[in-house]
């Protein structure tokens, strides 16, 4: 049984990541393919996905997952808040009752350094550079931590250069550190939990919460 790692961080939230090592048929065999997939790997990965869901709830209702416009699957009576990501052999999973959530996997890539640009504003990138910390790891758990948040949102575009903020902080092996996340009427503060593992990085963020521990605020 490849279940890689598996945390409740608090009563109301669990999460876990899958390493996908199964053929497709084990995951048929505990949960519907709900939607036609012609790739057999991303096919395997949304199996692996919607299998987490049960695995960490035996009562989620896989059969009543909705897909919005935005492409973010829910449920339309909200008795499970979740979000699903996938990377590679890996996928993740996390579901709350009471608070809206979003997580992220990443294996290491350099990929994720050519394109900083694309996804890190002038003053995150002030930010590596002053600490003179050009790791993989950390250039792939920021991209982790706007994923993650960006899912958490769930009602579609977002900049993330523009609409996600992240504070400085000192990348560790898990910890957690200040996001903000602001786009015409909304600005919401939110604790961006991490988690490295040898090749791969986990973030999840729970709803918005004002006062975290953080190691410095915006600039």
């Amino acid at each position: 049984m490849p279940l890689f790692y598996q945390d409740q961080p608090s009563d109301d939230i669990r999460l876990a990541i899958w390493q996908i090592r199964e053929e497709e048929s084990f995951f048929l065999n505990q949960v519907p393919l709900s939607k036609k997939i012609q790739h057999p790997h991303k096919r395997k990965q949304h199996l692996a996905g919607r299998y987490l869901l049960s695995f960490l709830a035996a009562d989620f209702p896989l059969s009543e997952i909705a897909i919005a416009d935005s492409r973010k699957p829910y449920l339309k009576d909200e008795k499970y808040h979740f979000s699903i990501s996938h990377c590679g052999d890996y996928a993740a999973a996390i579901i709350s009752k009471t608070h809206r959530v979003g997580i992220d996997i990443e294996i290491f890539d350099d990929k994720v350094i050519r394109i900083q640009n694309k996804f890190l504003n002038e003053n995150e990138r002030g930010f590596l550079s002053e600490n003179n910390d050009h790791s993989l790891a950390l250039y792939t758990t920021l991209w982790c931590a706007k994923e993650a948040i960006y899912k958490w949102f769930s009602f579609g575009k977002v900049n993330f250069k523009e609409n996600i903020l992240l504070a400085p902080f000192s990348l560790k092996t898990e910890g957690c550190f200040k996001g903000r996340f602001f786009k015409e009427e909304m600005d919401m503060s939110l604790a961006v939990h991490y988690k490295l593992f040898a090749k791969l990085s986990m973030t999840w963020v729970s709803g918005g919460i004002k006062n975290i521990p953080h190691e410095a605020g915006y600039r």
